[in-house]
């Protein structure tokens, strides 16, 4: 199986800042990222990364490759920045592999006033408290529903799938640590009427 955490010893990681802080009391305060790996029909893998909200736990960007490239994580983030505007000094999590110490992820960030977090190397219980784990159940589910023990016939196939199960997992899939809401029913709590009702 492919190794999707990757970073040599020497990099530069940034800080974990959500140890001992308290889970965030509203979306677009604390993103958490993850890549996982897909199996493809004849052989290979596709790579898909996702960005979840830690406090709704709604899809916030996605995207999938057949390789880990370095923008594979930055092209969802920057998706989602487009799309959900957060405020300056929002934090970004993630472990510490390759695609999150990259120069242009770091300065994708800092256009856009985000604060980078990252688990400490190995430690799995910094991603199950941190949030990094949502997103990692996320794919867990994906992969059961989808996969089934079977593969993907290739990138376009994933994608059109992820694309689905995104929208499903956000507008109906219940979580019981936001009072079995679905995301999107979740988040209107926090919109005001002229979100909710778009000119």
């Amino acid at each position: 199986m492919p190794r999707t955490t990757d970073s040599g010893p020497a990099v530069q990681t940034a800080p974990n800042r959500l140890q001992g802080q308290p889970a965030p009391a509203a979306p677009n305060r604390v993103w958490a990222g993850d890549i996982t790996y897909l199996p493809r029909q004849g052989g290979g893998w596709l790579y898909p990364a996702v960005w979840l909200d830690r406090c709704s736990r709604k899809i916030v960007g996605w995207d999938v490759r057949d390789t880990m490239p370095e923008d594979l994580v930055s092209e969802a983030l920057r998706r989602a920045l487009a799309v959900r505007q957060p405020r300056a000094g929002h934090v970004v999590h993630s472990d510490q592999g390759s695609q999150y110490t990259a120069i242009r992820f770091k300065q994708l960030l800092t256009r856009y006033w985000a604060r980078q977090s990252m688990s400490r190397r190995g430690e799995r219980y910094d991603n199950a408290l941190l949030g990094t784990t949502h997103a990692e159940s996320f794919w867990s589910r994906f992969k059961a529903k989808l996969l089934d023990g079977g593969s993907f016939p290739g990138l376009a196939e994933a994608r059109l799938k992820i694309s689905h199960y995104t929208a499903y997992y956000n507008a109906e899939r219940r979580h019981s640590v936001i009072g079995c809401q679905s995301p999107n029913h979740f988040e209107t709590q926090f919109k005001t009427p002229s979100q909710l009702c778009p000119a």
